[in-house]
């Protein structure tokens, strides 16, 4: 019996920024993380524990309008950490819930 190699996926190319977050929110976006090597392998664990224990906890996609000016901060700041914009402000949400929870 002749064995059939898998291809690997192939991430599509977009016209906008978007389309882009619409197909990574997608099925086809998800099931092409998982397709990819080196997802879930075991090794020295890399990056912020902080990021680590957001990424392990289920989340709900929401849409929050924030201005222009705090977006290209966002951006800026996370590029020197070498994170991405969004997981920093996911961060910056959850810093801020647990030190108004405390304060009580």
């Amino acid at each position: 019996m002749k064995k059939l190699k898998m291809q690997p996926p192939i991430m599509p190319r977009f016209v906008s920024e978007d389309d882009e977050a619409e197909w990574w929110a997608s099925a086809e976006g998800r099931e092409f993380l998982k397709q990819q090597p080196g997802i879930g392998s075991v090794g020295k664990k890399k990056g912020s524990s902080l990021v680590a224990n957001l990424n392990r906890t289920s989340s709900v996609q929401i849409a929050l309008r924030l201005p222009a000016p705090d977006i290209a901060k966002a951006r800026e700041i996370a590029g020197r950490k070498g994170i991405g914009y969004q997981t920093l402000l996911k961060m910056l949400v959850h810093e801020g819930l647990r030190r108004e929870a405390r304060r009580r």
